[in-house]
């Protein structure tokens, strides 16, 4: 997913407003809206202003480490998955 749907979610998720962030980063609401929706081409500086607002932080991962990144902001946790849990092993009794 590229940063602006991220953005959006984020911003979705909190239930905050375009004008809201646009309020926080210090813009007139008209130029988040233009940024927020593609329209014109941003500024990392504004991503990241947008970003902070959101109580979140912009990062550049590498592709090869995406995989682990999706999957422990999914919720799930990092590792194979046929690994048995601490408790699960204590109660098998392994050591």
């Amino acid at each position: 997913m590229s940063l602006i749907p991220q953005i959006k979610a984020r911003q979705q998720s909190l239930g905050k407003t375009t004008r809201d962030i646009a309020k926080m980063v210090a813009m007139a609401p008209s130029n988040a809206t233009n940024s927020l929706s593609g329209k014109i081409d941003v500024r990392a500086s504004t991503l990241e202003a947008f970003a902070g607002a959101l109580d979140a932080k912009w990062v550049l991962v590498p592709r090869h480490l995406m995989p682990e990144v999706e999957r422990l902001l999914s919720g799930k946790s990092i590792g194979p998955d046929d690994v048995p849990s601490a408790a699960q092993r204590f109660l098998d009794g392994e050591k």
